[in-house]
């Protein structure tokens, strides 16, 4: 059985303006964080247990050419990975941990 994807309405809103202000520096540029967004996650959900502790429930996995890390917690019986942030590493790290 494979795991679903839940993301946070907060996380949806951070990858959404990420996004749009890559396109906005330079054509495409969102199209390639969408890109190795999706390849991330693809790994999440291939291999969660991977992914170390980084407080509490909550593990990370970060983007390679982007300085982004996507935050979420493995719900192991229910087979859902919560997708609570898609952090900029640049950001307050308080702000990343959320349910």
């Amino acid at each position: 059985m494979s795991y679903s994807l839940v993301f946070n309405a907060h996380a949806e809103d951070e990858f959404i303006a990420a996004y749009k202000w890559y396109e906005e520096q330079q054509k495409g540029l969102g199209e390639r964080f969408q890109l190795e967004t999706e390849k991330q996650l693809q790994k999440i959900i291939s291999n969660p247990l991977a992914y170390h502790f980084s407080k509490g429930n909550f593990r990370e996995s970060s983007l390679v050419h982007f300085p982004f890390t996507i935050v979420f917690v493995l719900k192991e019986n229910k087979k859902i990975i919560y997708i609570s942030s898609i952090f900029h590493t640049s950001r307050n790290p308080k702000g990343k941990y959320r349910k």
